[in-house]
């Protein structure tokens, strides 16, 4: 057996080099698009040399902090529907845990990443080393075991021969239909620097397959038969079938020849154009009139790859009264609540069960109804983002002006979001006709996601126009990604929405009966000079980007096709009036309300808190 003698560290990225996947139309791509790195003393003598050495084949991107670089990643796996990650690298101690929130949204979105902290000295000589947390009952934990918890699978390299078990694995995982998420393989500084001899056919160049897995037989016929047998059927569709090899033009197949009208999850939006006839748009507490009408008349709804988050599904309020069937590649969440299903890939599952209801369709006046009502939500979105309903510019009104600065918006723009007043916003009023044209971070709903993720949105598809839409919380909270767009020649646009404060949770907050207290800056408490005044295109300008503020709809449109031209990232700033958002659709949504309370509102937020808790599928 020939060996080549290489470190751990120059093993480990020697071997993710060679891994590849075959793209779309035939070409072979790299795995990982490259690796995210802020060095410290953790990594930066062992794996920094040796990515320095390979830095040809596989890039090194430097962020400005360890949550936005992997966030970044994030995004760049989900703008790649995850067939191409990256990796993430950080020093031990500070670094290390500033991945934590990063890896917790790539678990909850069931997104590939594969993280490299650098960890203490395996040995212990020098303990304890500047930046290690010491356990005071485990010797053995560092801050790299904070990952373990939102990590799919999470490994410590003590000896380099583990490397020949954990880097198969970690690829395993990475790629695996069903438990898809990042991995974590924990790097102790001396181990990173220890030698050995691995066997040169290690390093060979290896092209990674997709599963689809199959569907069951037993399983589509009892599907099949429960649908033969409804008169009102909705199809809910999540990100797993974006996520299909084929999902969409699948999913497109079988609601035209079933007649089924489709209700959108933030995570399958865009899996049918905004224009289909059967596509009722988003539904649940941020969805649309028409997909919520039919949900709550559904006899029968079938979730296709989704994880029917409480969002999707009113707090399982919305369509408790139909029969819930799945379609999901992933166990955990096939079986949720009960619910019939083919444990399968999207594309498979739905073109088994397709054959299996041969001419089957639902009722012709389920199907005129259900048309009807689409219709209607797509002239009425129309009229919404054009009708001014306050005194300042609302979010519906950027919206329709950010789609309006392009004739062409529908099809070749991201718009990238995360956390606020705008995932409600846009997942009812965003137009896209191409899968991927509406990347929302919407599992976590991880404020600060946002320009870091359009960072990465950019890397993965750079012909595209990637448009961040963001709060002044949002942004406030993780901005500097900026700066790193601007460094790497990654153009986007970012239009801030100002509403000077937390404006989404203040009107939780008053739903909920409580008095407006510490999220808007008019109600928090401060020194005696005030709330702040930001100055956000100063703030953009001082990264590096192009930058303008703007007053008025027509101003914010003009401002973006500026944008549109420009050649390095642009900041458009526009205040918005806070408490107005779209009020058309929405279900009810579960927060934990007192039982007691001083205050009349809470007492009734209460109950109806208790009314509509009777309305939950049990």
């Amino acid at each position: 057996m020939k060996t080549v003698r290489l470190t751990v560290a120059q093993a480990l990225v020697r071997y993710l080099a060679a891994q590849y996947v075959v793209a779309e139309d035939g070409t072979r791509e790299q795995l990982f698009g490259g690796v995210w790195a802020i060095f410290g003393h953790g990594n930066v003598a062992g794996l920094g040399e040796a990515l320095y050495a390979m830095r040809d084949a596989l890039p090194t991107f430097r962020g400005h902090n360890e949550q936005g670089m992997a966030l970044a990643a994030t995004a760049y796996a989900k703008a790649h529907f995850r067939r191409r990650m990256m990796a993430v690298t950080t020093s031990i101690g500070p670094g290390c845990n500033n991945l934590v929130t990063a890896a917790a949204t790539a678990h909850v979105n069931r997104l590939p990443m594969l993280l490299l902290p650098g960890d203490i000295f395996i040995t212990r000589a020098p303990d304890p080393v500047l930046q290690q947390v010491e356990d005071f009952h485990d010797g053995g934990v560092s801050a790299a075991d904070t990952l373990r918890p939102v990590s799919r699978y999470f490994d410590r390299i003590v000896v380099p021969e583990q490397l020949l078990t954990a880097l198969p694995r970690a690829i395993a995982y990475l790629t695996d239909p069903a438990l898809c998420g990042p991995v974590t393989l924990a790097l102790p500084q001396d181990v990173q620097a220890l030698a050995h001899d691995w066997p040169e056919s290690f390093f060979n160049e290896r092209t990674i397959r997709f599963r689809q897995p199959p569907a069951e037989a037993a399983e589509v016929a009892e599907l099949a038969e429960i649908l033969k047998n409804a008169k009102r059927p909705l199809i809910v569709t999540g990100g797993g079938v974006l996520y299909s090899q084929g999902g969409v033009a699948a999913l497109r197949r079988f609601a035209d020849k079933h007649g089924i009208p489709v209700g959108e999850t933030h995570g399958g939006k865009g899996a049918l154009a905004w224009d289909h006839p059967l596509l009722a748009g988003s539904i649940g507490v941020t969805g649309s009139p028409a997909a919520n009408a039919l949900a709550q008349d559904a006899d029968v709804v079938l979730a296709v790859g989704t994880r029917l988050q409480d969002f999707t599904t009113g707090s399982h309020t919305l369509y408790a009264q139909a029969k819930l069937l799945s379609i999901n590649v992933n166990t955990f969440d096939a079986i949720k609540w009960g619910g019939c299903s083919i444990q399968a890939d999207a594309t498979v599952g739905l073109t088994a069960l397709s054959a299996a209801l041969g001419d089957w369709h639902s009722e012709a006046a389920w199907d005129t109804q259900a048309r009807r009502l689409c219709d209607a939500w797509r002239r009425q979105v129309a009229e919404i983002v054009l009708s001014p309903r306050a005194a300042l510019p609302t979010y519906a009104e950027a919206i329709g002006a950010v789609q309006a600065s392009s004739a062409d918006s529908t099809a070749n723009d991201i718009v990238v979001c995360a956390a606020g007043t705008l995932p409600a916003e846009l997942h009812k009023l965003w137009r896209t006709s191409r899968p991927g044209g509406y990347h929302m971070e919407y599992g976590y709903s991880c404020m600060g996601y946002e320009v870091a993720g359009g960072l990465g949105a950019k890397m993965a598809q750079p012909e595209r126009e990637v448009i961040v839409m963001v709060g002044d919380g949002s942004y406030m909270m993780l901005n500097n990604e900026l700066a790193t767009s601007v460094m790497l020649g990654h153009k986007i646009i970012v239009v801030l929405l100002d509403n000077a404060g937390y404006a989404c949770i203040n009107r939780l907050q008053q739903a909920c009966g409580g008095a407006q207290f510490n999220n808007m800056y008019e109600h928090c408490l401060t020194g005696p000079d005030g709330a702040p005044t930001i100055d956000f295109e100063m703030n953009a300008r001082s990264l590096g980007a192009a930058a303008e503020t703007v007053r008025t709809v027509a101003e914010l449109e003009a401002a973006m096709q500026r944008a549109r031209a420009s050649t390095k990232s642009y900041l458009i700033s526009l205040q918005v009036d806070g408490p107005q958002c779209t009020p058309e659709g929405g279900s009810w949504w579960q927060v934990g309300i007192p039982q007691v309370s001083a205050r009349s509102e809470v007492n009734a937020a209460r109950e109806r808190f208790e009314e509509a808790v009777r309305q939950q599928r049990v």
